[in-house]
């Protein structure tokens, strides 16, 4: 495993450009807006999420399983595959990178199908209509388009260093552990190193718990402050989303909006 962040290729390949990212969005954004494509990327997190932990896999392992979910569709159309076959594939292939062992392939259909049936019930109508065999060709296709960089590194060590360091761990901890998982429902995993995103949950959480204490801290930090900020205002728009947002009522119809691949023409 690459110990070292910036010689891995999560730094020189995975940290993407803002302006990229938007451009490679056009098509999807036909179709729905930002708001719209956002809220899409938090319900399959949370898919990705309740997956995951009815398999009992570690957060590592899901936060993984949700950054490979976010760069397949950094390069490609969401109408390029369905997410919904996506979703449990990112969870097979970071189950494998992570080292948490061989999750069966009937276990995680059989999982899948009762999600959809018990906990997303609101958002489809149908059972999941996939197979062993299409996330194994699914898993193909994802390896190919992350061009098997599969190492990520992740918020969540560096944040534990950090909460150590401030002498703080039983405050912050729990709380920036959190917020790191939101994070999750917004582009910062594509566009920053995970420092900085472990610093700007603490920092979001150092606000939460009103730790004032802690601003010459911050302050004495070698870090682009821009950048942290950058990312906090990332998070806090995504909780401003967040509380407005009517899941249950919009997701249908959401989904609905999602650019579907065109049928191959008649012969």
């Amino acid at each position: 495993m690459a110990g070292n962040f910036w010689q891995s290729s999560h730094s020189q390949q995975w940290i993407l450009d803002k302006q990229d990212l938007l451009r490679e969005r056009q098509n999807d954004l036909l179709a729905l807006n930002e708001d719209e494509y956002q809220k899409i990327f938090i319900f399959f997190a949370n898919v990705i999420q309740v997956l995951g932990e009815q398999l009992k896999l570690r957060q590592q392992v899901i936060a993984t399983a949700t950054v490979y979910f976010k760069r397949f569709y950094a390069r490609n159309s969401l109408k390029n595959i369905d997410p919904l076959l996506l979703a449990p594939t990112c969870i097979l292939l970071a189950s494998k990178v992570e080292e948490f062992g061989v999750i069966s392939n009937s276990r995680l259909i059989s999982i899948c199908q009762s999600a959809i049936k018990t906990k997303f019930n609101y958002a489809y109508t149908q059972e999941f209509p996939y197979r062993t065999n299409h996330i194994l060709e699914c898993e193909f296709y994802l390896l190919e388009n992350l061009d098997c960089c599969l190492i990520v590194f992740q918020p969540y060590r560096p944040l534990l260093q950090l909460v150590q360091d401030m002498n703080q761990e039983d405050q912050l901890l729990s709380l920036s552990w959190r917020i790191v998982n939101d994070s999750l429902r917004t582009d910062v995993c594509l566009l920053y190193p995970p420092y900085q995103i472990a610093i700007a949950c603490l920092q979001i959480a150092c606000v939460i718990m009103q730790k004032d204490a802690t601003k010459l801290w911050f302050a004495e930090l070698n870090v682009d402050l821009d950048k942290v900020q950058e990312i906090v205002r990332a998070i806090v728009n995504l909780y401003e989303l967040w509380k407005d947002w009517k899941e249950k009522d919009e997701i249908q119809m959401l989904l609905s909006k999602i650019p579907k691949p065109k049928p191959p023409p008649q012969r």
